[in-house]
This record gives C-alpha cells, sequence and structure tokens, in this order.
C-alpha cells in the first residue's frame, strides 16, 4: 500500500556526532592513525604568547585543507560549505552543530601569510617520519619523475622577454672534467672567464597573468601555461619528495634538487628507477659514482635517416679512436666546453668512400662522431638495463610513479591549479601529497588492527576460498596438467 512520509524538518532531538559517523569511516581511521597534537609544536612560533585575539586552532585550520586534498574539493569557499553541512567532517575537525565553522577567508589568510613553507614541509615530513616508525616505507629502490599541473592562467595573455640562461648545476664540475680530458690529450685547458662575460639570455613567452608558470606543448597536449611536479616515491607509493618548477622545465634539469632532498633523508636507498628523460652523462655520473644503480630504458638514438646505424661506430678504447662502418679509423680531434670529445675522419679517406651518402654530407668531406667525457656512465646504465632484476624494476615504474599521478589528478583534484606563484602552488602540492600519504598511512593501519577472517588483509582470496578453488580445480581436472615452457628447450 501507498504510504506517505511525514515532514518532521522542524522536529528537535538529541544527537550525537560520535554516534553518527560510521566507525570504518575514513576520517576516523586518519584520526586514529596519528596525533594531530604534533601541530602545535612547529607552529607555536607563529603565534604571539600574550597578544592579540584568540585564534581559530591550528589544528582545525590543517584538518580543513586535509579534508579539501582528501576528498578533491576544488576551492576552500566550497570545502568550508561542505564541512558546514557534512557530520563526518564536523566531527573530524571536533565542531558540534550549533557552532559555526571558521570562514573560509581565515584558512585562505593563515595558510598565504602565517603557514610557510617550512611549515608545510614539517607536515609532508612528519607524515612521513609516522609512515617509516610503522614500518611502512620501502626505500631500497625510489620511482622519479614528472607530471604536469595546469596553471591558472590563461594562454592568450601572454608577453615575448628576454630571460638569462639558467646556468648549469654541474657547470664547475664539467668544467674541471673537461680541462683535464683536454691537458690528457695535450690540448691547451679553456680559461676560466664566466665571471667576466655576462649571461646569455634567450627569448621565452611568460604568462602576464602567472608569470612564474611556463609553457607546456608535448604531443597530443594542449598547449598551455603549466607547472611540473617532479615526485619521487617508493615501492609502497608513498610520496618522499617533491620539487615544484615552471612547466618548461626539463625533468633532467630539475633532478638534482628532487635528489639532493632524496639523500639527505633517504641515503640508504640503492637504485633510482626512472625514464629515458633522466639518462643524461651527468645524472648517470651521479649516481653511479654514489655507489647506486640508475635503472631506466631504452633511448631511441636520433640519427640521420637511412644512414648508417648509430651501432656501427664503435669506440676503441685502448687507441682513443672511433672505427666507422668501412673501418676506417676517427680520431680524437678535440673536447669542446659542452663536454664532448670530437673523433674526425679523414677527408682523402671520405673522398673515395662507397657509402659516403650514408655517412655524411659535409662539404669537406669530413665526418665527425662526438663522445661525452662522462659516456662511460651511460653505457653502465645501458649495461644495467639488460639485467633481470633492475628490469623488473623498470616495469613496476608504471605500478609506482604513475600510479601516484593518476591517483593524484583522477582521485584528488590535482589536474589543474587554482593558485598563482611557485611558492603558492608548491606548498598546494606537497599539502595535497601529504594527505595521499596520510589517508595510505591510516587504511593500512586500521587494516593491521581490524584484520578480516582469515587473520589478513580484506583483499584477495582468503586461505579457505583458496583451497575451495584448489578442490574444485582438482574436481574438474583429476588428470596432472602440464603447460608449455615460456621457453623452447634446447636441442
Amino acid at each position: 500500500m501507498l504510504v506517505k512520509n511525514a515532514e518532521n524538518r522542524g522536529q528537535l532531538e538529541f544527537v550525537s556526532l560520535e554516534s553518527l559517523v560510521p566507525q570504518d569511516h575514513l576520517l576516523r581511521k586518519i584520526d586514529a592513525a596519528i596525533d594531530f597534537k604534533k601541530i602545535y609544536e612547529f607552529v607555536e612560533d607563529l603565534y604571539c604568547e600574550d597578544n592579540g585575539r584568540p585564534s581559530v586552532d591550528p589544528v582545525v585550520l590543517f584538518k580543513i585543507v586535509l579534508i579539501q586534498h582528501m576528498y578533491a574539493i576544488p576551492s576552500l569557499r566550497r570545502t568550508l560549505e561542505e564541512v558546514n553541512m557534512n557530520l563526518a567532517y564536523r566531527w573530524f575537525i571536533g565542531y558540534p552543530l550549533n557552532e559555526a565553522v571558521p570562514h573560509f577567508s581565515t584558512v585562505s589568510y593563515n595558510f598565504k601569510h602565517r603557514f610557510n613553507h617550512a611549515t608545510v614541509e614539517y607536515v609532508f615530513r612528519w607524515v612521513l617520519k609516522a609512515a617509516a616508525e610503522e614500518g611502512y616505507l620501502d626505500t631500497e629502490a625510489v620511482f622519479v619523475d614528472g607530471t604536469h599541473i595546469k596553471a591558472s592562467a590563461n594562454l592568450k595573455k601572454q608577453a615575448k622577454k628576454a630571460v638569462p640562461k639558467q646556468a648549469k648545476r654541474y657547470a664547475k664540475e664539467l668544467y674541471d672534467e673537461v680541462n683535464k680530458d683536454r691537458e690528457e690529450h695535450g690540448k691547451k685547458p679553456f680559461s676560466d672567464d664566466s665571471d667576466k662575460k655576462s649571461p646569455e639570455k634567450k627569448e621565452t613567452v611568460i604568462s602576464t597573468t602567472d608569470p612564474e608558470s611556463g609553457v607546456f606543448h608535448k604531443g597530443e597536449h594542449k598547449k598551455c601555461f603549466a607547472y611540473e611536479a617532479h615526485t619521487a616515491c617508493d615501492k609502497h607509493n608513498f610520496i618522499l619528495g617533491v620539487h615544484v618548477t615552471p612547466g618548461n622545465i626539463h625533468d633532467s634539469v630539475a633532478f638534482d634538487s628532487l635528489y639532493d632532498e632524496l639523500c639527505r633523508y633517504y641515503p640508504e636507498h640503492k637504485t633510482v628507477v626512472a625514464d629515458s628523460a633522466y639518462k643524461t652523462p651527468w645524472i648517470c655520473k651521479r649516481i653511479f659514482e654514489s655507489g647506486r644503480v640508475l635503472s631506466t630504458c631504452y633511448t631511441r638514438p636520433k640519427t640521420k635517416e637511412n644512414g648508417h646505424p648509430w651501432w656501427t661506430y664503435v669506440y676503441d678504447e685502448y687507441f682513443d679512436d672511433v672505427i666507422c662502418p668501412e673501418y676506417r679509423a676517427l680520431h680524437y680531434s678535440t673536447t669542446n666546453r659542452e663536454g664532448y670529445r670530437e673523433y674526425k675522419s679523414r677527408a682523402y679517406l671520405c673522398k673515395t668512400c662507397p657509402t659516403r651518402g650514408m655517412c655524411t654530407e659535409n662539404a669537406k668531406c669530413e665526418k665527425t662522431v662526438l663522445r661525452h667525457v662522462w659516456q662511460d656512465y651511460v653505457e653502465m646504465a645501458e649495461h644495467v638495463r639488460h639485467m633481470a632484476v633492475y628490469r623488473e624494476l623498470y616495469r613496476l615504474r608504471k605500478e609506482k610513479i604513475e600510479r601516484v599521478f593518476a591517483d593524484a589528478k583522477e582521485k584528488h583534484g590535482m589536474r589543474y591549479t587554482q593558485y598563482r606563484g611557485l611558492a603558492q602552488v608548491t606548498n598546494w602540492v606537497k599539502l595535497k601529497f601529504a594527505a595521499m600519504n596520510l589517508k595510505k598511512l591510516a587504511t593500512w593501519k586500521w587494516k593491521a588492527s581490524h584484520p578480516g577472517p582469515d587473520g589478513g588483509k580484506r583483499t584477495g582470496l582468503g586461505k579457505s576460498a583458496a583451497a575451495i578453488f584448489a578442490a574444485a580445480i582438482l574436481v574438474l581436472f583429476p588428470f596432472p596438467l602440464s603447460f608449455p615452457s615460456k621457453k623452447p628447450a634446447m636441442a
């Protein structure tokens, strides 16, 4: 029969938030996983002890921002609206139903003017430290990559500007190595006149809305102003560090700042897993010289079309020559300032070479092959690539760092940012990654204290289910099963 519900909107009731929030709610897991009172310790110096108006509890402010990043709420204004109406959110920040939540401008002002980069960094490291104390971090191998975040800037509002070229981080090491190599070959070393020269400038496009962002255009992606978050994670997908740059900074250029952070907090790591963008001479040298290993992938060579393959030019270490496909020697000529040794052929031999058209179109009939002074380290990375253990680590990359980026963009709203300026975007990204780490930590701790019926995690087949499955297989196939091996047997 039809039943019509009576509207009792004005009815008064005595309720408790504690009884209304489910026991397995995510915010309950987070509240039990970590002691939020620790926040008072590192924000105490940011407040006056005996003067001024009473502040909003800083723990409440941080919890509100964590809610925003945890549930991918696009703005603080919308976040406070949700907190005002959501019972679980109110329980998490400790506000009863009849108490007004803080104004969104209060939260925004505190995170823009009071809680600086050091405070956000402390929160980020505090969550990681809690995960390490629980034994959840596995930093033997770290996975490194970068992802772009669309900036809050209109592509049409742009201007061209001449900016000085950024000096290489390893310029001093490269300069010393080049001069040492030149002296070993009997060449005059370069003079260090970098202080006398004015820095070179290049013309670049900047945004008039957010000048600290950079133009990003790659493949099928739409051209836009963006930032890039260069990120590292461990085997369990905990984000270990992040370095934010404009979107037009190459991954290999931003690697040093990120790697300095990794070496500072996690010096015990043994392997760095990265894609081919990081397989540069300097990065290979830095990692291998530190006693660690770079696990990377194959890099397709950029050679001349319809020319000789790159591997047909063989370096002869004993004679310090390069042997061409026609078995002629290209002798050492010089070492340039960029750190490349130049090996040049003899013009009188190349003039009569039958495959000269596949080798060079130089007017002097001269072929030049470049080899970096740190090329040995790149070859070490190439040898490591074929080892089974490192090949398996690189295979996991799509399940680790790529999964982190996918979760951050799809579940936590990191596809684009409403903030402007490198400092604000950096704090925004670190708080988002701190929320992701905290979510994982809370979920794992809750599963450890609330095991499933079989004593393990509530994922996959339990022991009883696995036994039933095995019995069903024996009933269906009572005879022994044989499967072909992956590799054919040797004759």
